[in-house]
């Protein structure tokens, strides 16, 4: 039984788009100063991509019928190779904080929607008092 109609496990894969993806940034700032670093970057379109197939589900009545099963290759992280600065690295530390800024404010938007399912379960499990 799916209480939310799928609500809870869709903003859990939220979640874990923007933990990836915190993760790539937080890499990319903590190593601004090293030679031939090369930035990463999280692409949302294949990590979507990732979810769309993972979630595809068909009933097989017949043995002829196409298996939906589907390998999901990939996590969506890939490496910048555009290089700033003499020393190799690729790492423009203004352009990071803001993506990390931007990523904080996301993370924080699905915390707090899942935070107002949940309270809504506990109205219900309570009677509404």
């Amino acid at each position: 039984m799916d209480l939310f109609g799928g609500t809870i496990n869709s903003l859990e894969k939220g979640l874990s788009y923007a933990t990836l993806k915190n993760k790539a940034i937080s890499q990319n700032i903590a190593n601004v100063d090293t030679p031939n670093y090369k930035t990463k970057e999280v692409s949302f379109k294949d990590v979507f991509n990732d979810v769309k197939k993972d979630s595809i589900s068909a009933n097989r009545t017949d043995a002829r019928h196409y298996d939906f099963k589907m390998e999901i290759g990939g996590n969506g992280v890939y490496s910048n190779n555009f290089r700033t600065r003499p020393n190799g690295n690729a790492v423009n530390m203004d352009a990071e904080q803001a993506k990390l800024a931007e990523n904080t404010i996301y993370y924080n938007a699905l915390i707090d929607r899942i935070g107002s399912k949940f309270s809504t379960l506990n109205n219900v499990v309570k009677g509404g008092r």
